[in-house]
């Protein structure tokens, strides 16, 4: 099995519409450093298993400097992970999002 990760920072606002309280209800903003695991067992015609800039292109240029809502409906860092994962294809099968330097999610698909 080859596998690659990818390592990013996108820069993007996001607010939450949750149950309970919280300052995450208003916009805000975070740098997310996301890490993107894909694997297979041959590779492509090319010599890789994904193109790393085309990850960077997948995810980037449709989350970096937005707002996430926009995007995804209640962007949780785990829905980010996910919706990340999703869009990657079969090949992604872990996303992990660091929203800061103590909260981190995991996407294991």
């Amino acid at each position: 099995m080859y596998t690659i990760i990818k390592r990013l920072e996108i820069s993007a606002s996001h607010k939450l519409t949750i149950n309970y309280k919280s300052k995450c209800q208003n916009l805000h903003g975070h740098n997310w450093i996301i890490d993107v695991y894909l694997g297979s067992e041959k590779l492509d015609e090319n010599g890789m298993v994904y193109d790393f800039t085309k990850i960077k292109q997948e995810v980037s240029e449709i989350l970096d400097h937005k707002n996430i809502n926009d995007v995804i409906y209640q962007p949780t860092a785990e829905n980010m992970a996910k919706f990340i994962c999703d869009r990657l294809g079969n090949k992604c099968f872990r996303v992990k999002i660091k929203e800061s330097e103590w909260n981190t999610a995991i996407y294991e698909g």
